[in-house]
């Protein structure tokens, strides 16, 4: 079984910080501008935009290249957060560009950011902005011992242990027992950055490279420094959270049931 209830708590933890504290603008901070890749991302990841307005937020989709973007409306912010499931997109349409993200960030705006192996200029300047970085584009989190059953023989359906989550309640709720299964590009950050927090990190025997090349240099990332899910915590108490794989938030993957080949785990 895939613990989608760990990977949306993780979600709603850094949404539930209010962008402001002013009653007034108590709308605002429910607000979420959601960016996706291409349409077809409401269908695929239809679970998880359900899962946000179940919790009673109100969600505006538009597509990452759309010529009206913009955070804000006569100099005052819409939206109290930014989903980006868009992890292609080499800039953002209208007045949106990775300055205005990270001002959001500084002004107290919560940021979600998924990627994947093709990871975009975008994502990846608003990762360094961050404190972290995304490993080279077309690069997979590979993992030869826990991979899932269904693998398509790549090894890069990696089967996640529970054991590889940060232990702490108010970032991933309950104890979840159930293993994660992701694909993806690997994470790496900063060890010396005390605002971030590694949330999820693969296991000890997977690494990170490019299925289509021959290994000839060390990998960028290895064993349980390759981190799947990090989060930055800002002074001004912002947040900031960078997954490595769209399909870690996908339908499929909320259906699938994981199977590592290695251990049995489910």
């Amino acid at each position: 079984m895939f613990s989608s209830h760990g990977v949306l708590f993780v979600v709603f933890a850094v949404l539930s910080l209010s962008l402001v504290v002013c009653e007034e603008d108590v709308v605002v901070s429910r607000n979420i501008l959601i960016l996706v890749e291409n349409v077809w991302i409401k269908e695929t990841h239809s679970q998880f935009l359900k899962s946000l307005t179940d919790r009673g937020y109100v969600t505006t989709v538009s597509t990452a290249d759309d010529p009206n973007l913009s955070l804000t409306k006569y100099g005052e912010y819409n939206y109290g957060h930014l989903v980006i499931l868009a992890p292609s997109a080499s800039e953002f349409g209208g007045k949106l560009n990775v300055r205005e993200i990270v001002d959001f960030l500084d002004y107290g705006g919560n940021v979600v950011a998924v990627a994947n192996s093709e990871v975009g200029e975008a994502i990846r300047e608003l990762g360094s902005e961050c404190g972290i970085e995304f490993d080279e584009e077309n690069t997979h989190v590979i993992d030869h011992h826990n991979y899932d059953v269904n693998d398509d023989g790549t090894h890069t359906n990696i089967v996640v242990s529970p054991e590889n989550l940060i232990n702490s309640s108010v970032i991933t709720g309950d104890a979840n027992r159930h293993p994660f299964l992701y694909r993806g590009v690997g994470i790496s950050s900063d060890p010396n950055n005390p605002l971030l927090i590694n949330v999820l990190h693969a296991s000890r025997t997977s690494y990170s490279y490019n299925l289509l090349k021959k290994m000839t240099d060390y990998p960028n990332v290895v064993g349980t420094n390759t981190q799947l899910i990090v989060a930055l915590q800002a002074r001004n108490n912002a947040r900031a959270l960078f997954i490595g794989s769209l399909d870690f938030l996908s339908d499929k993957f909320f259906a699938t049931s994981v199977e590592s080949t290695l251990t049995g785990e489910k």
